[in-house]
């Protein structure tokens, strides 16, 4: 799941400055941690909370994102998902934004079979993002997130996901050039997905995805929670996270706590 926040905090100074390249310092002081973390954070808290119990899953997801969100007012919100955010009766607005698969890399984590990797993704995905495309992107990255847990090739996971979600006939040096920024899943979660199919490590998997340009936290998110359960993290990266939450020691805590129950 940390995974997910090294690529936000790699690519949230490329989001609005795009860089087509893989050569740029990893960590800077001008990184920062977006809505994609403070969400991925809040889905793990959600599930740490329903501990199992996939019939509250959903409504726990609904608080912990609230509760969790709610004081980063500026960290990026979307308007529709800050306007859910701050309602007084939040419902889900039949989204397939993108946002619905950068905040899901616990579930692929947490779960024991590919059917609960999928029920995960779905109850923590329908109180927002509730259009087929945005439980398709959630589920797709939460399916190659325990595929790659649990041992399977950067093939075998390829094959998956080209026949049961996205056509894979595309290659980064293809689209470098030409794409764009896009907050669809539909338009992020295939070219994310490439990124860590075309990586070599961790590291090559975030700058792979970071190289297209586009939405470049959101790209990185989705592609460092599928490259973290494929090949681990660092040490040397995962140190140097703790400094971009120094004034929301709170999040931090969340992180801990997750890997603590579900990652020893």
């Amino acid at each position: 799941m940390i995974g997910a926040v090294i690529g936000d905090i790699v690519g949230s100074r490329f989001e609005w400055h795009n860089h087509r390249s893989k050569d740029f310092e990893f960590f800077t002081e001008k990184c920062f941690f977006t809505d994609d973390s403070v969400m991925t954070i809040a889905v793990a808290d959600a599930i740490m909370k329903a501990d199992g119990d996939l019939s509250v899953l959903s409504d726990y997801a609904v608080k912990s994102m609230r509760e969790i969100g709610q004081p980063y007012r500026d960290c990026g919100y979307g308007g529709s998902f800050f306007r859910w955010m701050y309602s007084d009766d939040p419902k889900p607005y039949n989204s397939f934004g993108n946002g619905s698969a950068m905040r899901v890399s616990a579930c692929g984590f947490v779960a024991k079979s590919i059917e609960e990797a999928k029920a995960l993704s779905k109850a923590v995905t329908e109180v927002t993002h509730n259009h087929p495309e945005g439980i398709k992107g959630a589920e797709a990255t939460t399916v190659a997130i325990f595929l790659a847990k649990t041992g399977h090739s950067l093939e075998e996971i390829r094959e998956h996901i080209n026949a049961n979600y996205y056509p894979m006939d595309f290659t980064l040096d293809e689209i470098r050039d030409t794409y764009e920024f896009n907050e669809t899943c539909q338009n992020t979660v295939p070219q994310a997905l490439k990124a860590f199919f075309e990586s070599t490590d961790f590291e090559d998997a975030i700058r792979n995805a970071i190289s297209i340009g586009g939405d470049s936290d959101t790209l990185a998110a989705i592609t460092g929670g599928i490259a973290e359960a494929y090949y681990g993290i660092p040490d040397e990266i995962k140190r140097d996270v703790p400094q971009y939450f120094k004034d929301s020691p709170e999040l931090m805590d969340v992180v801990n706590a997750f890997y603590s129950k579900y990652m020893r």
